[in-house]
């Protein structure tokens, strides 16, 4: 026998997600994920660790070069990883 009221498992597990609050969760970590993608192999190296706080991403580099550069491009990466996340989703990044 078949059901009327069926729907997709996806969308059943999206709007659960959504009720919990974990959807920004998971947005957050696929940002940290993508870090190496967003910025290449070499910025990744120089990486320490990265966490999200309250909408600012905080990322600790080893070289203070990197770090500068990066500073320089702060708006940009805001802008790539907010397109990554389809929403507004980091206010700023803090270079550690």
């Amino acid at each position: 026998m078949r059901r009327n009221n069926t729907e997709p498992l996806k969308a059943v597990i999206q709007r659960y997600l959504h009720a919990i609050g974990a959807k920004q969760k998971i947005k957050e970590i696929q940002l940290k994920n993508n870090w190496e993608n967003l910025m290449g192999a070499n910025i990744k190296e120089q990486t320490e660790y990265i966490f999200i706080k309250k909408g600012v991403f905080h990322v600790k580099i080893t070289s203070s070069v990197v770090k500068h550069e990066l500073s320089m491009m702060k708006s940009i990466i805001i802008q790539r990883m907010n397109n990554i996340a389809g929403e507004t989703l980091i206010n700023d990044i803090v270079f550690l």
